[in-house]
Order: structure tokens, then sequence, then C-alpha cells
């Protein structure tokens, strides 16, 4: 059971990393606890699948990336998260995703390739 709940943290971390990577040209917009938590949940439900290998992000999936905010997700760029998040392919799922990714950008404990 634990391997499994290991599992899941790690998806959701990597979902919410293929969040950052989207948002990170926007503008920070206020948002409430209430909302950042229903877009985590809706990425954590929506691209589930997306970090399996071999696939890639949904239709759906991706416009849900693409419209969360920056400030929802960099909270959960843990060291510890950081260590778990597999950058390049991240990148390339987010590019399929017909989004840019920014070099040099600081999201937790992360920052992007220069």
């Amino acid at each position: 059971m634990r391997a499994a709940g290991s599992f899941s943290v790690a998806v959701i971390i990597c979902l919410l990393w293929c969040g950052v990577w989207e948002v990170a040209p926007m503008a920070k917009a206020n948002t409430s606890p209430s909302q950042c938590k229903q877009e985590v949940g809706r990425l954590r439900d929506e691209c589930r699948s997306a970090i399996l290998p071999g696939r890639n992000p949904s239709a759906l999936c991706c416009q849900i990336v693409r419209a969360a905010h920056v400030e929802c997700v960099c909270p959960y760029v843990t060291p510890k998260v950081a260590n778990l998040i597999p950058v390049g392919r991240t990148i390339k799922q987010i590019e399929g995703c017909g989004r840019s990714v920014p070099r040099n950008f600081k999201c937790g404990s992360i920052t992007t390739p220069p």
C-alpha cells in the first residue's frame, strides 16, 4: 500500500510541475486557497495518465495546464519533490501542449535549464 501511495504522490507532483511550466509566462493572478485547491485537483485528476511512460497529455489535460496559476503550483515544489520530477520529459510534454518552456525560471526548488 505504501508503494502505491508513494507513486500517487509522485504522479501528482509531476502533474503540478507541468502546471508550473505552463503558467510561467502569465502574470500572477490573485487566487484564493479554494481556487488553488480546485486547480491542483483538476491537474491531478485529468493529467494522471500523462506521467506514465509512452503517454502524452490529453487535450483536456493540456487545457487545464494552460489555465493553471503559478502561485498555486510552486509551493508544492520542495527539494524532496524536485528530486522526483523528470524535468526533460515534462518539458517535452508541455511543448506537446503547444506551450514554450521559459529558460532559467525558478519555481520552488527547481530552476529550468538555460
